[in-house]
């Protein structure tokens, strides 16, 4: 993502407990700048494209606010196996009127599971002050954070890349994702935010975010217009989101 579009990211990445101070010192951006571009939201199915773009804490505008996201927790790299995922057929509703709704739909804890969340072990040789013995290495892959607009992907939300098998949690938002369909990806430095660049995704929702519980996150700060259309989109109210500007 350029760099002009970066500044959207510094509230979402300092954490909900300190959004407010964070605001206050982009009151100019927030005031002067449109949002951008409304996007009619993409369907709630389980598998979707998105436009995908990726970020870094490393950046200089995002170096006072350090390596956190929304929620107050720190950013995340996705880790695992780089490769293209086999299909998986998605885990089966637990509660819910209507499965299909999403706003209703929890998910089952072990789907996550399937999707290349296993543990691996290696083994590696280490000097000690005998000799040298061999060590068991053990690795889980870690979730990676994305931000994205959380009246379309509410925060908690949990998907897969068809393209790498990697799974992200949404747990950021920012400026210039608000009522967008794209996701920002974080990445762990500037090399690998680059190379990423700017693609066109499959991705595989495991698991649904709570809207009421964004909707909770975000009232207190809608004076800001892109939490604003945020906050009109998860009350039901598109054609308000849509206008704003």
């Amino acid at each position: 993502m350029r760099n002009r579009d970066y500044f959207l990211l510094l509230c979402a990445s300092v954490g909900v407990l300190f959004l407010g101070a964070c605001e206050t010192t982009s009151s100019k951006r927030t005031t002067t700048t449109a949002l951008p571009k409304y996007e009619t939201p993409l369907a709630k199915r389980d598998f979707q494209n998105v436009r995908t773009t990726a970020y870094t804490h490393t950046e200089a505008d995002h170096l006072p606010y350090g390596s956190h996201n929304a929620l107050g927790g720190q950013l995340h790299a996705a880790t695992g196996a780089v490769r293209r995922a086999e299909y998986t057929p998605r885990a089966i509703a637990v509660s819910g009127d209507d499965p299909a709704d999403y706003r209703r739909a929890s998910y089952s804890g072990p789907a996550l599971e399937k999707f290349s969340l296993k543990e691996t072990k290696t083994t590696k040789i280490v000097k000690t002050k005998h000799g040298t013995k061999k060590v068991t290495v053990t690795r889980k892959p870690q979730i990676g954070s994305a931000a994205a607009d959380w009246s379309r992907w509410p925060a908690g939300t949990v998907f897969r890349l068809i393209s790498t098998g990697q799974v992200y949690r949404v747990d950021d938002y920012g400026w210039a994702l608000a009522g967008r369909n794209t996701i920002d990806l974080y990445m762990p430095s500037r090399s690998s935010m680059n190379s990423w660049g700017a693609r066109e995704e499959n991705i595989q929702i495991l698991q649904w975010g709570d809207p009421s519980r964004s909707l909770g996150l975000l009232q207190a700060h809608q004076g800001y217009r892109h939490i604003r259309r945020m906050v009109l989109e998860l009350q039901g109210d598109a054609a308000a989101a849509a206008s704003l500007e």
